[in-house]
């Protein structure tokens, strides 16, 4: 099964106009993966391509606007750049040689400090500067400087062969379910193919849950909603993992002594921080005419007749809080500077973004104390089985 981009180091090219970021992304990558011109502020949106490289593996390459951008629509494609920040798990700060670091550099070190990013720094041109000048700035060089050529070629190894070093340093192996199983152990997957089902396919979750259970040599079971009674007759799961828009349907048939979690809950585990969304569960209870509720998905999938996050989630809410309540949605990399609107945000399983994305996202809103729960646990509450589907994690 191939990577997804989610699950892939997501590793920054970011700087000031014509340090020669986009020309140091084409040779890192071998590729014309960005347009390269003298004239400054050739790269506008952020550009990323998934791939391979060695000795790096599976990675996601993301070229930015200068930092330093200038006018109003400067100041957007540094807003940008910025943004980026948001998923980054490593970052790389170009600088030409010859110039030296600019105050906006300076501050983007800051930024990496403050969010944790490991980076490096590559000091490019420098086929442009004598061969003193070269040694003397090679003597001086601090253990994440590197000094390159995009022109050359010289250095784009050692820029490799850094990142691969902080990867290796920074990699922590999570699982989503195979930590929690065991060799033989049973797992009953309940996975509803109605409208909103893509055709053909399972979904993400779905996929990478059953690629674990068979990672650890134990037996998955897929059957739909209505055929769960029959076989739970035959067989008796370790656990039952369903699609959370089915705990309604599936709650009383499936035995107390068995545990019952949603695929979705389970990503909330994996790419966020759990407890911070079982706090933000609560908040339903508390919910007041005129509130505002954030519904935000991670993908930009084409909306159903019966989309969970624009017609089933807002459903749902109102029919449990009793209350009428306004609701805004959100998709893909959008989401709001501002949360303080909002008395709270429910939030998609985050399958498509990575785990830096989606615990940033949480961080912003606890930040700016505004309660954040996940799909699966906010569908889990309001069937009155909240408790009963996070067994899976004592």
């Amino acid at each position: 099964m191939q990577i997804t981009k989610s699950e892939r180091p997501h590793i920054a090219f970011l700087g000031c106009t014509n340090s020669g970021k986009s020309s140091l992304v084409n040779a890192f990558t071998n590729q014309n993966l960005s347009i390269v011109s003298d004239i400054k502020g050739t790269t506008t949106d952020a550009v990323s391509k998934s791939m391979e490289i060695l000795p790096l593996g599976p990675v996601v390459i993301i070229d930015t606007a200068g930092i330093n951008d200038e006018g109003k629509i400067g100041e957007l494609r540094i807003q940008k750049t910025k943004e980026v920040l948001n998923k980054t798990d490593f970052a790389v700060l170009v600088i030409d040689t010859a110039i030296g670091a600019s105050e906006e550099d300076i501050n983007l070190i800051k930024e990496f400090n403050e969010r944790k990013i490991p980076y490096i720094i590559a000091f490019n041109k420098i086929d442009i500067i004598t061969p003193e000048q070269k040694t003397e700035f090679a003597t001086k060089a601090k253990e994440n400087e590197i000094f390159v050529s995009a022109k050359t070629g010289e250095g784009i190894n050692n820029i490799k062969e850094k990142l691969a070093q902080l990867i290796n340093l920074n990699h922590q192996e999570k699982f989503i379910i195979k930590d929690k199983i065991n060799k033989g152990d049973i797992i009953l997957l309940v996975i509803p193919i109605d409208e909103s089902a893509p055709k053909g396919r399972l979904i993400l979750p779905q996929q990478n849950v059953l690629r674990e259970i068979l990672d650890a040599h134990a037996t998955a079971i897929c059957v739909q909603p209505e055929e769960l009674k029959d076989i739970l007759e035959k067989i008796t799961p370790k656990f039952i993992i369903t699609d959370s828009q089915v705990f309604n349907k599936i709650k009383d048939v499936v035995p107390k002594d068995i545990i019952l979690t949603s695929f979705s809950i389970l990503m909330a585990n994996y790419k966020g921080e759990l407890n911070q969304l079982m706090e933000g569960v609560k908040t339903l209870s508390t919910l007041k005419d005129g509130d505002k509720v954030l519904i935000s998905e991670g993908c930009t999938h084409h909306r159903q007749c019966n989309d969970i996050g624009t017609v089933k989630m807002p459903k749902w809410v109102k029919e449990f809080s009793k209350k009428e309540i306004e609701f805004e949605f959100t998709q893909g990399g959008e989401f709001p500077q501002d949360l303080s609107k909002y008395a709270l945000i429910i939030h998609c399983g985050g399958c498509m973004l990575n785990e830096t994305e989606m615990k940033n996202r949480q961080i912003k809103a606890k930040q700016q104390n505004i309660k954040m729960v996940n799909y699966g646990m906010a569908i889990a509450y309001m069937n009155g089985i909240f408790e009963r589907s996070l067994e899976i994690f004592e």
